[in-house]
């Protein structure tokens, strides 16, 4: 038995208003849906990347921090998939997002920098064929 594929990430954030903007207008995430839960002070926000549901971005009160980064027990990073890498940083550079200097994976000779969202949560760009 295996799963069938992965159906989603959830991240918790500290600012639901910036890492909703950073998610949509910087990283470009379709909105699926969106819903405030009264019950648990809660927003949950569905994200998709070219129609494929990906992210729930949550938001709680007073949620603890990262421990460290990225060796921390559980998610290390989140990788996106990017075409053109030097495109991506320099977008990203313009935005005021800083990027890492872009290396090379010794296995496979492709091309990926990393960057951090809002939180802090460690988030890859690789470099895929066109």
């Amino acid at each position: 038995m295996q799963p069938d594929r992965l159906h989603h990430i959830a991240i918790i954030c500290s600012d639901y208003g910036r890492s909703k903007r950073f998610y949509t207008e910087v990283m470009g995430l379709e909105i699926l849906s969106e819903v405030y839960r009264e019950e648990r002070q809660s927003y949950k926000l569905d994200l998709a990347l070219g129609g494929q549901y990906l992210i729930e971005l949550f938001s709680f009160p007073d949620p603890p921090a990262r421990p460290t980064r990225p060796e921390a027990r559980g998610l290390r990073h989140l990788a996106f998939g990017v075409k053109d890498l030097d495109q991506w940083v320099d977008y990203l550079n313009q935005r005021e997002v800083d990027t890492e200097p872009i290396r090379v994976d010794e296995f496979t000779d492709r091309r990926f920098t990393f960057l951090n969202d809002p939180d802090g949560l460690p988030l890859e760009l690789y470099e895929v064929e066109a």
